[in-house]
């Protein structure tokens, strides 16, 4: 698929199109092109994924603004967490085909790393900051306005955020709250990766899960998510 045709799916022609395929660029296919001796991440999408982050923030908070001018920033602000999270960008961008788009080594690709979560939500917030830089944030609002409309509309109640909800499961079966810990940090000091680990400790023994993020709040939230997916399965 070309960029053009890339382009034409995310409904926005860029004029610079090295940014879409710099977004579009996983880390793993540097290395798949020759790309030695340069710093790491260097010429893949984790710069604009660091922008875009921002972006994305931004556009979400001025919309729920607007959208929901009687709720205050407790409300807002869980509505925000849930919407800029890993497991919101990553199925917006299956739904609008993004993972077809990503390019990464050979070996990667066939292995499924384009599906994982966390390569999808960052080529997602990579994107919207490749739009951001080439046409300002006007397109990048509209882009992001088109792409979470159906998730913005299908949120009717303010969602309660993953670590509240675990420390409630935890108190409500009068447990000692969940503990966190950081299992690893990684990357560069502009665009940090956190893994933290928590855990609950039940009758049958302890539970645990993990969660990464680009901050240690966000990694928590994401460990919660995911320890409360294995302690109350839908």
């Amino acid at each position: 698929m070309s960029t053009l045709e890339h382009s034409d799916r995310l409904g926005y022609r860029f004029a610079n199109p090295e940014l879409l395929s710099e977004a579009l660029t996983h880390r793993s296919a540097l290395s798949a092109r020759g790309a030695s001796g340069r710093p790491r991440g260097a010429g893949s999408n984790e710069r604009l994924e660091f922008i875009g982050d921002r972006v994305l923030g931004l556009v979400i908070a001025e919309w729920l603004a607007e959208r929901f001018p009687d709720e205050q920033e407790g409300a807002l602000g869980r509505r925000l967490g849930y919407l800029v999270a890993q497991p919101a960008l990553a199925a917006i961008a299956e739904q609008i085909g993004l993972a077809a788009m990503i390019s990464a080594a050979p070996g990667d690709a066939k292995a499924g790393v384009k599906m994982l979560a966390t390569v999808l939500s960052d080529a997602m917030e990579a994107v919207i900051g490749a739009i951001y830089l080439d046409g300002g944030l006007a397109p990048a609002r509209e882009f992001v306005r088109r792409a979470w409309a159906g998730t913005v509309d299908g949120q009717l109640s303010p969602p309660k955020d993953p670590k509240t909800a675990l420390q409630e499961w935890a108190l409500g079966r009068g447990l000692p709250l969940p503990a966190y810990r950081i299992v690893e940090m990684a990357g560069p000091s502009h665009a940090p990766s956190f893994t933290i680990e928590v855990t609950v400790v039940p009758k049958g023994g302890p539970v645990a899960a993990s969660g990464t993020g680009s901050a240690k709040r966000a990694a928590e939230q994401e460990a919660a998510r995911a320890l409360l997916a294995v302690l109350s399965p839908s």
